[in-house]
């Protein structure tokens, strides 16, 4: 499992895209923070609200695509294996459950260095790091890339996922948001499913976000289990 984890860790390191996507959540912090004073000033920020504003860029960029950059860069990482046959290879070494954790922990441990070097940038100019808004940003990315992994294991194809990530990725925030906010009775339950609605309150509700990507990656084992290889 360890060394799956290992080698899907080093490979997204290797790859342009995740470059791409590294400089960009690197500068979105930067900016965000360096200039966190005009935009107190221009919105006309209480004390509290300030606060949080240093973090501001980076909660928006992973918030409204986050799940648009996990989908981009993992949506392939179990149908990847079957595609090229080579999960038949990794079968006879280990079990199922291992490939699968294991392809999850080397896709969550690259996000969480991300995420945690865009947090030491903005310390530079907040002279703290935020662990409750840090803590509720990983619990997020934990939900975004088990659902990541589910998709890879439901669909076969690694085009279709490319098509259905870059869907999901747009739609499901925009859904989330709408669903964590809206009155509709209808559609209202639907927020109890949605990570987005944990993280409204200024509580430890995100908590249950991680329950959620528990789930999701316990349906993505279920049926890797019973997916000819």
């Amino acid at each position: 499992m360890f060394a799956i984890g290992k080698k899907e860790f080093s490979s997204l390191f290797q790859s342009i895209m995740s470059l791409l996507m590294i400089a960009l959540l690197l500068v979105t912090s930067y900016y965000s923070a360096k200039f966190s004073d005009l935009l107190t000033v221009g919105a006309g920020l209480s004390a509290s609200e300030a606060e949080d504003v240093h973090t501001a860029g980076l909660l928006f960029l992973l918030v409204g695509f986050g799940q648009l950059f996990v989908m981009g860069l993992s949506h392939d990482t179990i149908n990847r294996e079957l595609h090229e046959r080579t999960m038949r290879f990794l079968v006879t070494r280990t079990s199922r459950i291992s490939i699968v954790l294991g392809k999850y922990l080397g896709i969550w441990l690259f996000w969480f260095v991300c995420i945690l070097i865009s947090f030491l940038i903005i310390s530079l100019f907040s002279l703290k790091i935020d662990l409750f808004i840090f803590s509720q940003t990983i619990a997020l990315v934990t939900f975004q890339i088990a659902l990541a992994v589910l998709l890879s294991v439901l669909i076969p194809k690694p085009s279709y996922t490319m098509f259905l990530g870059v869907v999901l990725g747009i739609a499901l925030p925009i859904l989330g948001v709408w669903v964590a906010f809206t009155n509709n009775l209808w559609v209202s339950w639907l927020k109890f499913v949605s990570p987005y609605y944990y993280l409204i309150n200024d509580d430890y509700s995100f908590l249950v976000i991680f329950g959620l990507a528990g789930l999701v990656l316990a349906a993505a084992l279920a049926l890797f289990n019973r997916r000819e290889c």
